[in-house]
């Protein structure tokens, strides 16, 4: 999970105490053990292993494999090879692809994996699950959902959903994923896309009595909107000749009327977001905003009050599930939405935005 231009962070699970260590090899043979955590430990956990593998060259190939050791008496499992390239943002071209609102849906996920190509990354735009109310159920839906490594060939850029959040258990997850920085918020460069990942949060008010006093979010956007002042202003990210938004609940949505919150209401999109980051957005020249949370597969094209568009990907059913897949260099920027029969839905082109 969580690639980065200098590495990415390994995460598995394991049935006792553990200790984990990833060795890798570089296309050039050399080879090398990642064995420390941030306290100076080796990672260790009794339900999990992570290791912050580090020390490649932006755009390096590599493969890794995980080393398991058991603490009480010391067997070890040694995994098998995956292959791996760290992210490039000097590429001149970048591929990726999008999946969103799987909500545990095993055979649509198997769906997803099959027809998903190796890319240099998947975004998974939020709602992995239902409500997290089994402790239990967090490992299979996160580290091998469907029974698939989705992580083959194509490391994984986790996002938040609202029912991410959700439920006694959801404290748990920020345990059990990877994010570059290790906030649920963040920002890198591929190639010549430059890509920001935010956190909506909920679709109720942070005070709903569904939520038991769980939810802080209003503060968690407040947050984003000073981090987001300062991201756009990083020399990658304002130089990219393509900018895309990330994040759960679109910014922008088909009737934007009020909710009834005391009945079943809640919030298609989230205007407590867009009311914060906007104008950021806006001043950054954002050309498109990538969503899910909908269920339904949604084109919202720019106009001069929204600057920005806004894509929505479909549901967790299998005739309602969609993936996009992003492909740009320096010709164009193109998001092609496909749903599981093959069909395109969207076929979106964008030109390279001018210097300035």
């Amino acid at each position: 999970m969580a690639p980065r231009p200098d590495g990415v962070e390994a995460i598995w699970a394991v049935s006792r105490t553990s200790l984990g260590r990833v060795e890798s090899e570089t296309a050039d043979g050399r080879r090398q053990m990642h064995a420390c955590d941030p306290h100076g430990f080796t990672p260790q956990g009794d339900a999990i292993l992570r290791v912050r593998v580090a020390g490649f060259a932006p755009g390096a190939a590599a493969r890794l494999r995980p080393i398991t050791t058991a603490a009480d008496d010391g067997e070890t499992v040694t995994g098998a090879w995956k292959p791996f390239r760290a992210l490039d943002p000097a590429a001149a071209v970048t591929r990726f692809a999008v999946w969103n609102d799987t909500h545990r849906h095993d055979d649509t996920i198997r769906q997803l994996h099959r027809v998903t190509p190796v890319e240099d990354f998947l975004v998974w735009n939020g709602d992995t699950c239902n409500n997290w109310d089994d402790a239990a159920v967090l490992i299979p839906t996160l580290l091998h959902p469907g029974g698939c490594d989705i992580s083959a060939g194509r490391p994984v850029c986790l996002l938040w959903g609202n029912h991410d959040v959700r439920g006694p258990q959801a404290f748990r997850m920020p345990g059990l994923v990877a994010t570059p920085e290790g906030r649920p918020f963040y920002a890198f460069r591929s190639g010549p896309v430059a890509v920001i990942c935010l956190h909506t949060g909920e679709d109720k008010p942070d005070d709903h009595p569904s939520f038991h006093g769980r939810a802080a979010f209003d503060a968690l956007r407040k947050e984003q909107a000073a981090w987001l002042a300062e991201v756009i202003r990083r020399p990658e990210m304002r130089t990219a000749p393509y900018r895309v938004v990330f994040c759960h609940l679109p910014l922008r949505w088909t009737d934007e009327g009020p909710q009834d919150y005391a009945g079943d209401g809640y919030d298609r999109f989230s205007a407590g977001s867009r009311a914060l980051w906007h104008d950021l957005l806006v001043a950054w020249r954002t050309q498109v905003v990538v969503s899910g949370h909908t269920h339904r597969s949604t084109w919202i094209p720019p106009t001069a009050d929204w600057p920005y568009a806004q894509l929505v990907g479909g549901g967790p059913e299998l005739e309602r599930a969609s993936w996009i897949e992003v492909t740009a260099d320096g010709a164009a920027l193109r998001l092609c939405q496909r749903n599981l029969a093959g069909e395109i839905l969207h076929d979106l082109n964008f030109s390279p935005l001018p210097p300035g």
